[in-house]
């Protein structure tokens, strides 16, 4: 019997996106991706600490296995 593993979620996996901005950009299209590269970052931290708990609690039921 093999120990017990754990299923990632797909969020964790996506590749984050950043916004990027085109070639001339106008103060308006600097503040929109402003905005949206901070929520991107603010995705990115959470599927970083999703991963990160779903190792943890992975590693703990196979210390429990064991």
């Amino acid at each position: 019997m093999s120990p017990p593993r754990l299923a990632i979620p797909e969020q964790v996996t996506t590749p984050c996106r950043l916004e990027r901005l085109a070639p001339r950009p106008t103060l308006a299209d600097l503040e929109a991706a402003y905005m949206a590269r901070g929520a991107a970052l603010v995705a990115c931290d959470a599927a970083r600490h999703l991963a990160v708990q779903t190792l943890i609690a992975e590693r703990e039921l196979q210390d429990r296995w064991r």
